[in-house]
């Protein structure tokens, strides 16, 4: 994720001016045809994979339609531009975003403001996403206005060159960083989620508060239950190595600079597949878990071209273009459960795909992002407790 965009994005000014002209270039591209206009938060990639992937699939099946992709800009500002923009339209019969791609925690919010429409009771594919991600967005209900575009995780990649016998939990980690000091490394919260996910995953293991801070409500005081899992983490900070960012912590994993540290799982593949990271290298996802997050498609709740937008998402959850494209194109894990991609993989692409951390695996310790108050709660304590 890149954090200097993130903060510029911030700026209402900066976001909705552009993505207003970018809305009426793009409206105005359409003739006679329909034009399917989808918002998308995340890197250019996800633009790409709308444009240049599903698009000419549901086109070809579409002929009067034209799917346009819109990117928003990456990490949750990129979702923030998307929620600016629909509400900008609130007073409008209809309005111009007919598919949006948002994260976790936008998704809950709009929601709850009522912007998303309810549409997945009717989708063909709805059944084939079962996990707690299609119906829980950081404490908030959302169980029939999102489907999974993907799943993301976080885990831990080490080197067993030099570490034959990794920790197994965070409790064996905080004592084997004692003795290791420097080799294992990781961004703090600075320059990507990777870092910040490793803490989340820090106070699921050391605070007696693991489900609460996933799924709420919200205790005033909390951050007084907190101290003991804090300063175990500002002592365990003090024998890490602070890498610049996730890409950072795989560079310095192939230096031999460290050797282990938390990464996005599809970040991995993707380097290893580019032989951009030594092919030996291994991972483990630590008890109790760590957090990942999936991306979300919504359909805004007076979006013009709403039923267009349910077939494309149909389309796009399917389990041949799960397959082809969420694993083949990008090495994410499929948006709807594991087992209706699988007959539509190769063995060698699942064996992959889940070679080190298992679908068993990824169930039981693939844990949510905190609820949306424990999310900023936690990052200020971390700035007021740790980084000091």
């Amino acid at each position: 994720m890149n954090t200097s965009r993130e903060n510029a994005l911030r700026s209402p000014l900066f976001r909705i001016a552009p993505l207003a002209l970018a809305l009426a270039a793009v409206t105005g591209q359409a003739s006679a045809d329909t034009t399917l206009n989808v918002f998308t938060a995340g890197d250019d990639n996800m633009v790409a994979y709308v444009n240049e992937f599903l698009a000419p699939r549901f086109e070809a099946s579409h002929p009067d339609v034209t799917v346009r992709a819109l990117g928003t800009g990456p990490g949750d500002a990129g979702s923030q531009a998307i929620f600016e923009t629909i509400s900008a339209q609130r007073d409008s019969e209809n309005w111009d975003v007919d598919v949006a791609v948002l994260h976790q925690r936008m998704a809950g919010q709009m929601v709850e403001e009522g912007l998303l429409r309810r549409y997945t009771d009717e989708l063909d594919t709805a059944a084939l996403a079962t996990g707690e991600s299609a119906k829980n967005a950081l404490g908030v209900d959302v169980e029939g206005y999102v489907m999974p575009m993907f799943q993301s995780q976080i885990a831990l990649a080490y080197n067993p060159a030099l570490l034959a016998e990794p920790p197994q939990s965070y409790a064996e980690l905080a004592e084997w960083v004692t003795e290791h000091p420097g080799a294992f490394g990781y961004n703090g919260i600075t320059g990507g989620m990777a870092g910040v996910g490793f803490v989340f995953g820090w106070m699921y293991a050391f605070t007696d508060m693991a489900d609460t801070l996933q799924n709420g409500p919200w205790q005033e005081n909390a951050e007084a239950r907190w101290s003991d899992a804090l300063e175990g983490l500002r002592a365990f900070n003090a024998d890490v190595t602070m890498t610049p960012g996730n890409a950072g912590t795989l560079d310095a994993m192939n230096r031999g600079e460290i050797s282990m540290g938390p990464v996005w799982m599809d970040m991995y593949y993707t380097w290893k597949a580019d032989g951009r990271l030594n092919p030996d290298f291994r991972l483990l996802l630590p008890e109790p878990g760590m957090p990942g997050q999936p991306m979300y498609y919504v359909i805004p709740e007076r979006a013009e071209h709403a039923e267009l937008a349910a077939e494309f998402i149909a389309l796009a959850t399917s389990p041949e273009v799960q397959a082809e494209g969420i694993v083949g194109e990008f090495n994410w894990f499929p948006g709807i459960d594991a087992e209706h991609v699988k007959d539509e993989l190769s063995q060698a692409q699942w064996d992959a795909l889940y070679a080190d951390v298992s679908p068993e695996t990824l169930a039981s310790r693939g844990r949510s992002m905190p609820q949306g108050d424990y999310f900023r709660a936690i990052l200020e304590a971390y700035e007021q407790k740790v980084s000091r």
